[in-house]
Parts: C-alpha cells; structure tokens; sequence
C-alpha cells in the first residue's frame, strides 16, 4: 500500500529533518512509529499527507508511493481523495461547529450517502451520537479525540495517519480509543500509521515497527520482537534488563547504548 523510500525533507530549502527515511506500511496492517520530541515523527507524516507545503516543508530526495503512485510534494487536498486521512496531534477540532458539522466536513470529498457515512462513525464512536448536536470546543478530551478519528473515517480512507492519539488522556480513555483503533483496522479494512509515544500501548496494537531518532530510522520489526528489545524496554518502556522499572532520575540522564545503530 505505502512505501517510503528513502525520502528527506527540508523546510525552507534550508533545515534538513529526514534522512533517508524508508518505510512501508502493508495493506489493512497496523504499523507503529516511535522515537522522542523531535524525532521527526509528525514530518513524516505530513510529508505523506500532503501538509509539508503548508509549513515551506519539501520532499527533496527520494519517493513515497501509494498504491503504486507517487504522492511525495502533493496537494493534500489530492491525497485524500486517493485514500489517505491524517488525524493530527492536539485534537483540533472545528471549536464553534457542533460535532455533527465537524462530521459531515471530514466527508466532505466523499460521493454517495452522508448519513449512512455518519451512521458507520457512530457506530465506532456511539458516544459521539449523544453528544452530536453539542458545540465541539465544549466536548471533553476523550470525546474530541474521539471526534477527530471520526471526522478521518468520514472520508472513508484506506490508510489512516494517527499522531499522538493517546496525548493528554487517562488511562482507560487511551485503552478505549485503542480498542476502538483496532476495531476500525479490522471492521473498516483500514491500515493504520500510528505515531504515538506511549511505546507498550503502539507495540501491543501495531503488527510492526519503527524506531526514529534525529530524523532517521534507526530499528523496525515485528511488534512483538521490539517489546523484547532491551534497548527499546530500558529507554521507551522505562524498565531495565531485569524487567524493574528506573527512577524519574535514571530515566532522565540516561545515556542510550548505540548497540542498535551498529
């Protein structure tokens, strides 16, 4: 379905964020990214969406094909309409519209019958039917996270670009949408890009992989082959090789080992 092939990115013809970034994300698979604050995560991300231009961002090397074409430095507008939605980090929703209006705009490129389109979101996502004639700035955290995933499946999409999702929420909300997640990867046979720093929760729903740092991939595998990486239990999961999990202040000035860039 998606394959990245050794693209970089520079924004302003200037800064360099990806080097020789390669990825593939498998049709209706679940692949997790990973990798702290300025790993080049979200870039990624923007970079197959489309959104790079919004930011002066550009693809300057390499390809990123879709279903066999190339969409690298595309128009997003374009990239939805080939199947691809992108829900962003920090829950943005439309404020002053109610949840039903941000519904029907996330469907706005898509032909045929809305309100069986809205129907299918509400299935995934009942509580937003009880709150959907309710103005969206005032929805709680968890029911606006719920509302931008759901305003990504209005435009029924084959891939879905997930950044952060868990950002910002308790716990058994973050089990929720995670569920929720898996269920639309299975009902909907849609593949998912799931970039998400809470690495136990990504590894337990992902089939596979990757690692970023500094703008580049530095380990990808099987999910369950990584939850049993030394590296990525001591420096994402906070637990050393015996499995006890290190203080805030061990966390903290912790030093990675580059056993996993040999």
């Amino acid at each position: 379905m998606l394959a990245i092939n050794n693209i970089e990115v520079k924004y302003s013809d200037i800064i360099l964020v990806l080097r020789g970034v390669s990825l593939e994300v498998p049709d209706e698979e679940i692949v997790s990214l990973m990798g702290n604050n300025g790993a080049g995560k979200t870039t990624t991300l923007k970079a197959i969406s489309g959104m790079l231009a919004t930011e002066l961002g550009k693809v300057t090397e390499g390809s990123i094909m879709f279903n066999g074409k190339r969409i690298e430095n595309g128009d997003a507008e374009v990239t939805v309409g080939l199947g691809i939605a992108q829900v962003m980090e920090g829950r943005r929703t439309l404020e002053h519209l109610t949840v039903e209006e941000n519904l029907r705009v996330g469907g706005y490129k898509v032909s045929g019958d809305a309100k069986k389109n809205l129907e299918r979101v509400y299935g995934y996502f009942p509580r937003l039917r009880d709150v959907r004639n309710s103005t969206a700035g005032y929805c709680s955290g968890g029911e606006q996270q719920m509302l931008v995933i759901g305003r990504g499946l209005m435009a029924r999409p084959t891939l879905m670009l997930l950044d952060e999702p868990s950002l910002g929420l308790a716990p058994l909300l973050v089990e929720e949408i995670f569920g929720i997640l898996k269920s639309i990867n299975q009902g909907a046979k849609t593949a998912l890009l799931l970039v998400e720093q809470n690495a136990l929760a990504a590894l337990s729903l992902a089939n596979y992989g990757y690692v970023m740092e500094n703008g580049r991939v530095v380990l990808d595998g099987a999910a369950e082959k990584l939850k049993n990486n030394e590296d990525i239990k001591e420096f994402y999961l906070g637990l050393n090789e015996v499995g006890k999990r290190k203080s805030y202040r061990e966390v903290k000035h912790y030093r990675r080992r580059k056993r996993w860039l040999g």
